[in-house]
C-alpha cells in the first residue's frame, strides 16, 4: 500500500456510490449515496482519504461554531485500517473545526480504543433517541 495518503476537504464532485460501498465493505452499515450526499451538505467539513484518484476514507462534522461540535461517519476501507489514516483524518478535521467548547462522536463498541488514544473519553451522560432501536441496539450503540 501507498504511504502518500492525500486528504481533502469539501463535498462537491465526490464519487457517493463509492464512499458509500466503503461503508458497507468497513462495515459500518449501508448508507443512501443521495441521503449521504445531502447529509454531507449541510454539514460543517466534510473530510476524505485518497489514494492518488481513489476514494479510500470518508468523514463529516457538524458544528454551532461556538460550543458544539460533532464527528460523523469516519470509515476508512479495510485494506488502509490500522495505517494511520484514521489519526490523519481526525487530526485535519479537528483542526479544521472552530474552537469549541466539546467534540462529540459515535463510535462502535469495538472501535473505542481508537478514540481513546486519541484523547476521547466515554461519556455518562449522553443519550440519544435512535429512528431503528432495535438496530441501534444490536449494534451495541445503546444498552
Amino acid at each position: 500500500m501507498k504511504t502518500n495518503i492525500s486528504i481533502k476537504f469539501g463535498a462537491e464532485g465526490l464519487p457517493w456510490e463509492e464512499i458509500c460501498r466503503i461503508f458497507l465493505l468497513a462495515p459500518l452499515g449501508s448508507r443512501d449515496p443521495i441521503k449521504l450526499k445531502n447529509a454531507s451538505k449541510n454539514s460543517h467539513l466534510v473530510c476524505t482519504a485518497w489514494d492518488e484518484s481513489k476514494v479510500i476514507g470518508f468523514a463529516r462534522a457538524i458544528s454551532d461554531q461556538e460550543y458544539q461540535a460533532a464527528i460523523y461517519d469516519l470509515v476508512i476501507l479495510p485494506e488502509y485500517q490500522k495505517n494511520g489514516i484514521g489519526r490523519k483524518m481526525m487530526e485535519a478535521i479537528e483542526n479544521s473545526l472552530p474552537p469549541v467548547w466539546s467534540i462529540a462522536l459515535f463510535a462502535v463498541p469495538d472501535k473505542t480504543d481508537f478514540y481513546k488514544k486519541l484523547g476521547y473519553d466515554k461519556l455518562k451522560t449522553g443519550m440519544a433517541i435512535f429512528a431503528n432501536k432495535v438496530s441501534a441496539r444490536k449494534n451495541g450503540l445503546i444498552d
